[in-house]
């Protein structure tokens, strides 16, 4: 064998492993805050009642669900969506406000009454699972 597989410089201990795990945890989170700040972006010609933004790795998913929340908002004039190539996974969302509100608050009370809707589809399937599971719990014990 090599002299450089035996040799005592080349040996790391578990405890050095350790030591850096911390350090490397750290990092990727300072990388995933990166990532998820530049995934939402202001496109150019922007006022505060007309804004057009652009979604980073998201499609029609995302697109159709949070136009439809924003939709309800009564201070929304218009809102649509659109995949500008179907190789990129990008989505530009376009909101006009009333006078009343602006773009920006719009898009955020949009994307919170989305998640607020996820939550309840959530709650209302896992409620429906377990008593799906308890009935056929039931019916095997009988």
């Amino acid at each position: 064998m090599p002299a450089s597989v035996h040799s005592q410089d080349q040996d790391q201990s578990m405890m050095d492993a350790t030591a850096a795990a911390p350090q490397e945890q750290e990092q990727q989170v300072e990388q995933e805050d990166v990532l998820e700040e530049k995934r939402i972006i202001v496109l150019p010609g922007a006022t505060e009642t007309a804004a057009s933004f652009q979604f980073e790795g998201e499609g029609h998913t995302l697109g159709n669900a949070l136009r439809y929340a924003i939709m309800k908002n009564p201070q929304v004039e218009f809102c649509g969506y659109t995949i500008p190539h179907p190789s990129e996974t990008k989505m530009n969302l376009r909101i006009q406000t009333y006078d009343t509100t602006n773009a920006v608050e719009a898009l955020e009370k949009g994307l919170d009454s989305l998640m607020d809707l996820c939550d309840v589809v959530t709650d209302k399937f896992t409620a429906s699972r377990d008593a799906f599971n308890a009935s056929e719990a039931d019916k095997m014990s009988s």
